[in-house]
């Protein structure tokens, strides 16, 4: 059995290198409790959204000796002897005025939302070793080279040329777990905010989505091409699995209709079991207004957003569903889970309310035979 999990830890910060100063020591109250309950799950293989990238990875090296590696609250240490990061796309500035503000410059007009180069980046963590040569990443795949595309058509022809699809970037990296190779298909899509009428974040969190549900379809998607200039999806008959913050939810919330149904109700995907938890149902109960409106099951919520207020609750995203990790049809799921205690269990307080003590997302696991 192997424990998959993907967890949006918002371990971000506002200026670049400030990840690495706050996790330079054990002190960091969101790093604990974000340890301690990664401590609690126990995963083999976690992907993390949400950490911010340093070349020479630091802020991972620090995260595992200082916190990970270090017993929280009676939890055992953690210790994953491989990793993998690469850069992604938030904060490298387009040169061009995405967001059409007037002004040139800022986290709007970055090839990825982020106010420095590797905000909100992801880092995978592993005790099976990866194969780093053949490891695929597509930070630099052009949104407008994926047919059929949502791309806005109010983009001027320059601009269409450097947009690139992943907001952070999509990899696709091997473990090597025994005799088995199994593909971890990372991302972490753009929120599908709507800030005009073009709506493009609403069209770039589909296509993001929409990418994987390509990938792993050997039926005539062959219009990939990753960093290293390979073309060609995901081999026909490779194991998979797809993991992260896909910031669409299949039944509620601002996405485009389908978006996570990409995923959700793919025929080569795994979705006979759903992961949930008894904290989640509590909680939209508890916070009502937006969550009252919603039609999925409450206890398969991994986040929670925004309730509104009894003026604006209409328009308010309310607990969601957006972290996934979707197995290979062919694999068999044991059990799985999000973690997400209910008020009276004393582990409720490293999840909490708003201000969260460690991220509004809830870590999810899943257990695979392989």
């Amino acid at each position: 059995m192997i424990r998959f999990a993907t967890f949006n830890t918002a371990l971000f910060r506002e200026e670049a290198g400030r990840l690495i100063r706050d996790l330079s020591t054990p002190d960091d109250a969101q790093a604990r409790a974000l340890a301690e309950i990664i401590q609690r799950v126990r995963p083999h293989v976690l992907l993390i959204n949400e950490f911010d990238y340093d070349e020479a990875g630091q802020a991972a090296r620090l995260f595992q000796e200082h916190y990970l590696g270090i017993a929280q609250n009676g939890a055992q240490p953690l210790h994953y002897p491989f990793h993998f990061s690469a850069p992604s796309n938030t904060g490298i500035d387009s040169g061009f005025d995405l967001d059409r503000d007037t002004e040139l410059g800022g986290p709007g007009d970055a090839l990825g939302y982020g106010l420095f180069p590797g905000q909100y980046g992801m880092l995978l963590f592993s005790n099976y070793p990866i194969d780093h040569a053949s490891v695929r990443t597509f930070q630099q795949f052009l949104w407008k080279d994926m047919p059929g595309a949502l791309l806005p058509e109010h983009y001027t022809p320059l601009e269409r040329a450097i947009l690139r699809l992943s907001s952070k970037s999509h990899w696709d990296v091997p473990l090597r777990t025994g005799a088995e190779t199994v593909h971890i298909l990372a991302s972490h899509p753009t929120p599908p905010i709507v800030t005009n009428a073009a709506n493009e974040l609403r069209a770039r969190n589909f296509d993001e989505i929409r990418f994987w549900a390509d990938y792993i379809d050997p039926a005539g998607h062959d219009y990939f091409y990753d960093d290293r200039g390979q073309r060609g999806g995901l081999a026909a008959g490779a194991r998979f699995v797809i993991a992260g913050d896909q910031n669409a939810d299949p039944n509620d919330g601002g996405s485009l209709p389908g978006a996570a149904r990409q995923l959700t109700e793919h025929p080569l995907i795994n979705n006979s079991v759903v992961p949930r938890s008894a904290g989640g149902a509590q909680q939209a109960a508890l916070q009502g207004l937006a969550n009252t409106l919603h039609k999925g099951d409450p206890a398969h919520d991994t986040a929670d957003f925004g309730d509104g207020s009894e003026e604006d609750f209409r328009t308010a995203p309310g607990n969601l569903r957006v972290d996934y990790v979707l197995p290979q049809k062919n694999l068999t799921i044991l059990d799985c889970g999000v973690f997400w205690p209910e008020t009276a269990d004393p582990l409720f307080a490293l999840v909490g309310v708003d201000p969260f003590p460690a991220s509004d997302h809830r870590l999810v696991w899943v257990d695979l035979e392989l």
